[in-house]
């Protein structure tokens, strides 16, 4: 994934970019980078590593290195960004979030057309980021330059990019899979994918892109280059799991959704008959949190925090270098409230069930410290499809997904034929999915929210979301 924040300002916004930037590291721990334009220095630009450390603590100094009344801030995991580019449009800086699934396809067309070449990492890959800006230079201007990245890519790309003038343009992708905001204060504007900075810094709200829409903001105004499209896909897992709870997008907030959502989802069974006996209702954390608030308190069932994430040191399990690292401090982080488990029946709500690994070490772990039950839920449907749209889930292989691994070793490859029915539970395969993900992982019982319920949480248009993950429709 990956998130950006900018300002374009009457005066030196650097401190404003840098505590903007790191309200968004929950969605990248690979890289990240600051440029920025001053009238005197003009463009300048800083990218480190944040595998090993924080973004706050990378670029502590960044306030004695660089300076401008234009900025922005990039967290990526992956390629290094923003980049600073030369081109006959003059210098510019660009970031870029999203994911472009047909890279191999545009360099090689870049190649044949061009005749060019890019900086490439070991292996020959090349940077998104600079095939993007390569792609709007072959345009006669910014507007057709990122118009021609838009048509051309498969996946989604939001793009902002500070010119050599100070001003900046903030793109939304063409079907507004990811937020873009933008916010107003007396000394100018600022750009956000999460809704949340832009008020904790003093911008009132001003104006959400649309799909595709392109603006250009300078301290005075924000005047539209190119307007909105009337197509909307956006990402539903925004608000299910990646998404800041304090941030809204398309004026629905993440927090209230989540608890609406686990509301919903008791509120089905309840209907069915099939809420189980349980002492206490809990979230995995940190995100599955919210989703059980909602559920214990629709189904009138205590909730508890039977265990707790051990984050001040280790904030992220992914973060050491290799797996035996990960699985450790993964295991490390889960510090039990004995009192609350041993002897007690106990359902947990998940914000997503994946691959399942770290859920069946926790449930495994709740056993150990003498829990009677371990109930589990997730607030979203099985997971049938990786996203290729998007690049908030790492997976290589789509047998890696617990839910399709577990339909081939039923049926084998004739069962993903029937993955609509396996996804409900009222069907018999629905069921078998169930059953044996629950003897694999040791639950007591398991549920899925249903895409209904889902769309209900939101309340959204549900022709305006990408439900792709879970049923495959683009």
């Amino acid at each position: 994934m990956g998130g950006f924040f900018g300002i374009v300002s009457e005066k030196d916004c650097l401190g404003d970019v840098f505590f903007g930037t790191d309200y968004h590291s929950h969605l990248g721990a690979k890289r990240a980078g600051i440029a920025a334009y001053d009238p005197e220095y003009g463009l300048q630009r800083k990218i480190h590593s944040i595998e090993d450390s924080p973004f706050r603590t990378k670029f502590a100094e960044v306030f004695h290195e660089i300076k401008g009344t234009t900025a922005l801030g990039c967290i990526s995991d992956f390629e290094p960004q923003p980049l600073l580019i030369r081109t006959k449009f003059g210098t510019f800086a660009i970031s870029v979030i999203g994911k472009i699934t047909n890279n191999e396809e545009l360099i090689e067309k870049f190649f044949t057309e061009i005749n060019g070449h890019f900086d490439a990492k070991t292996g020959g890959e090349i940077n998104t980021t600079e095939l993007v800006a390569a792609l709007i230079n072959q345009k006669g201007n910014f507007v057709e330059g990122i118009q021609h990245v838009q048509n051309l890519i498969n996946g989604a790309a939001g793009i902002l990019i500070i010119k050599d003038d100070g001003n900046m343009i903030a793109a939304r992708d063409k079907m507004g899979r990811l937020p873009v905001l933008i916010g107003k204060r007396e000394d100018g504007f600022a750009v956000s994918f999460e809704s949340f900075v832009c008020d904790k810094l003093g911008f009132d709200p001003y104006k959400e892109l649309g799909p595709g829409e392109i603006v250009e903001i300078s301290p005075k105004e924000v005047q539209v280059l190119a307007e909105a499209g009337k197509e909307m896909k956006i990402c539903s897992f925004l608000w299910a799991y990646y998404g800041y709870p304090t941030s809204n997008y398309e004026g629905i907030n993440v927090e209230v959704m989540r608890y609406r959502n686990g509301k919903i989802m008791a509120r089905d069974e309840a209907e069915k008959g099939t809420l189980p006996d349980i002492d206490f209702v809990g979230g995995v954390p940190d995100s599955g949190t919210p989703h059980a608030i909602g559920y214990a308190n629709e189904s009138g069932k205590a909730f508890a925090r039977a265990f707790i994430k051990y984050t001040p040191t280790w904030s992220r399990s992914f973060i050491p270098g290799n797996q035996i690292s990960r699985d450790e401090i993964a295991k490390m982080k889960m510090l039990p409230v004995k009192e609350l488990i041993k002897d007690k029946k106990l359902l947990f709500v998940d914000d997503s069930i994946v691959r399942g690994t770290q859920l069946k070490e926790t449930v495994d772990f709740l056993y150990e410290n003498g829990a009677e039950e371990v109930h589990m839920r997730s607030a979203c449907p099985p997971i049938m499809f990786n996203c290729k749209y998007l690049d908030f889930s790492r997976g290589r292989s789509e047998m890696e997904l617990i839910a399709r691994r577990v339909i081939v070793e039923l049926e084998g490859e004739e069962g993903l034929n029937y993955m609509d029915e396996y996804a409900d539970s009222k069907t018999e395969r629905g069921q078998n999915l169930r059953n044996a993900i629950c003897e694999k992982f040791h639950f007591a019982s398991l549920e899925f929210q249903s895409l209904d319920g889902l769309i209900e949480a939101i309340g959204m248009d549900p022709c305006k979301l990408c439900t792709y993950c879970w049923n495959g429709k683009e």
